[in-house]
């Protein structure tokens, strides 16, 4: 078999079965574990797929900038940030993380809502000025551009003296297996700090990131309260997710 036809062989399996086992592959294609590892390291450096031990996962489209993110899954976004914001009760602290899906639920949070927001993402910040009622608390450090939030030590340490009922934490990839990831090791150091200070985590699940995965492990499945999605619940990557021991809020209800 030629590179190229392995190539999209391997592209094809990841597009049907979720993932790649590379010693299970290479059985099937007749061919060496070591061109099969050799080919996933060459899609992973097209940004194809995500390797992992013993194979490779779906890459989530959700590692893309800010502003490439904001056209991605809108309409699934919408869904879920409906959903987060009924979790947010009258009084309560709530985290909400940076992203385009958190966005969506910091404008989608009622008029009349008295609460507290603290968050680590400017344009949140920004999107709450109008908010009558809600008060909002910036977390400082350092700008990860990439996705408009603070990181790093500085912004670490100012969310030691947060206590939250909530955290709406936003990642780019949601596995049954790899668990809860994103792109960027301070990014999801950052993310860990905050749900620590929360007393419930909710992770945005909009479409993309299902199924998907990114290098860095942010939390494990069993660590949050639950995954707001809107998938089916026929849907595949839903079913693994429950059979992980995920619990997931539907978005549609």
């Amino acid at each position: 078999m030629l590179a190229a036809q392995r190539r999209d062989e391997l592209l094809e399996r990841l597009r049907r079965d979720g993932r790649i086992v590379a010693k299970t592959t290479a059985a099937d294609l007749g061919i060496s574990e070591d061109s099969i590892r050799r080919d996933l390291r060459e899609l992973a450096a097209e940004g194809l797929c995500q390797r992992v031990y013993g194979g490779a996962l779906p890459v989530s489209p959700a590692v893309t900038d800010y502003a490439g993110r904001r056209e991605v899954a809108v309409e699934s976004k919408e869904r879920v940030a409906s959903a987060a914001a009924r979790l947010v009760h009258p009084g309560c602290t709530v985290i909400l993380d940076g992203g385009t899906t958190a966005l969506a639920v910091a404008r989608r949070l009622p008029r009349d809502l008295v609460a507290t927001v603290v968050t680590h993402s400017p344009t949140i910040a920004v999107a709450l000025v109008d908010h009558p009622t809600v008060e909002v608390q910036l977390l400082g450090g350092r700008l990860f551009k990439h996705s408009l939030v603070t990181c790093g030590a500085a912004a670490v340490e100012a969310a030691s003296a947060v206590n939250a009922d909530i955290f709406m934490l936003g990642v780019t990839g949601i596995h049954h297996e790899a668990g809860l990831t994103t792109g960027d090791p301070d990014e999801a150091a950052m993310k860990r700090a905050l749900a620590a200070r929360a007393g419930d985590t909710y992770v945005l699940g909009s479409s993309e990131k299902i199924g998907a995965a990114s290098p860095f492990r942010v939390l494990r499945l069993h660590e949050v309260s639950g995954i707001i999605l809107d998938a089916a619940p026929e849907d595949r990557a839903r079913r693994d997710l429950e059979r992980a021991g995920a619990v997931v809020i539907s978005a549609s209800t």
